[in-house]
Formats: structure tokens, C-alpha cells, sequence
């Protein structure tokens, strides 16, 4: 019962637990903006390259 006592006090580890969903959420994000970017320059690659073989 007191290690969740001492647990429950101790503010080190709400501090690493905030960081972490701090660099999850960050890391989301720039995966999402990352994958939408390479989806429009793979598009825009695409069509320079048809433009070119016509």
C-alpha cells in the first residue's frame, strides 16, 4: 500500500509520462505530414515524367 502511496506523491513520473505523450503526439503528426507530402510529390513526379515521355 505504500508503494502506491509514494507513487501516487512522486511527480518524476507524471513529468516523463507528459514528455512521452508530448513526443507520441509529435511524432504522429509528422508522420501524417510526411506521408501526405510524399503523396503529392510522387503525383507531381509522375506527371513530369508523363509530360516528358509524351
Amino acid at each position: 500500500m505504500e508503494l502506491i502511496r509514494r507513487f501516487v506523491r512522486e511527480e518524476e513520473g507524471q513529468g516523463l509520462v507528459e514528455y512521452a505523450l508530448i513526443l507520441g503526439l509529435i511524432a504522429i503528426v509528422a508522420i501524417a505530414a510526411l506521408t501526405t507530402a510524399g503523396n503529392k510529390i510522387s503525383k507531381g513526379l509522375t506527371t513530369v515524367s508523363n509530360s516528358i515521355s509524351n
